[in-house]
């Protein structure tokens, strides 16, 4: 230990570590020296002039609350977009309770899509085991046999049983979405059936970032389990 001199008085240098042990463990410190609460100043964080001790405290607290009001902004936000969310999932429910014959349910999962979720680039793949018999083929609908190669690239997908989102292999993008292809930034992949014996469904976006594996997919499987339940239905 050694002294140093402040206004004609030695002092013992303490190193900080120890300052700020003794004073974490001696709360009522200030209080037997309030005093010292009005003379300590410290560095402005914003820049300039000192500040007294007390105003950095205020300072920080005010922070502290900037920040609360944030997260708390954070969580409200994302229970509205959940809210809106579910209205969605509802309303498409409803569309596919009302429909009767599968033409008639993929119809009203293209329009639900596209009219209520803003979905237009979506393909639904089916196999022979969900597709209506002489169903004709379009850019939202696609019929390919179970053990197709194109298919067999999605078998991770099927294996899982969940929805995924984020980025596609070229070869995988091109078989969705065939000319469109290069316009498809991100992709929702949702299974349709038990491992995907249904097929899929695929909705893509042109940012990057709207579909991307760290998002919830809680309501895409249930968008999912709809209409599985809506074509094993008829």
């Amino acid at each position: 230990m050694t002294t140093r001199p402040v206004r004609g008085v030695e002092i013992a240098e303490v190193d900080e570590a120890s300052v700020a042990s003794y004073l974490a463990a001696t709360p009522e410190f200030f209080d037997r020296h309030a005093q010292l609460l009005a003379k300590i100043r410290l560095p402005d964080a914003r820049g300039g002039n000192t500040v007294s001790l007390l105003e950095r405290q205020a300072e920080v607290l005010r922070e502290r609350n900037r920040q609360l009001e944030a997260k708390v902004k954070e969580f409200v936000d994302v229970a509205r977009e959940n809210d809106a969310l579910g209205g969605r999932v509802l309303a498409m429910a409803r569309r596919l309770i009302g429909t009767q014959g599968r033409a008639a349910v993929i119809s009203a999962i293209e329009s639900a899509l596209r009219e209520d979720f803003d979905a237009s680039q979506s393909v639904l793949v089916l196999t022979p085991l969900a597709a209506p018999a002489g169903v004709t083929e379009n850019r939202f609908l696609r019929v390919v046999a179970s053990d197709a190669p194109e298919l067999k690239s999605f078998e991770s997908l099927f294996s899982s049983g969940k929805p995924r989102c984020g980025q596609l292999r070229d070869s995988q993008r091109d078989f969705l979405f065939g000319g469109d292809a290069a316009e498809v930034g991100s992709v929702a992949l949702v299974p349709l059936g038990p491992k995907g014996s249904l097929g899929l469904l695929a909705c893509g976006s042109p940012d990057a970032h709207r579909f991307n594996p760290t998002m919830s997919t809680d309501f895409l499987g249930h968008i999912g389990e709809l209409i599985a339940a809506a074509l094993a239905r008829d």
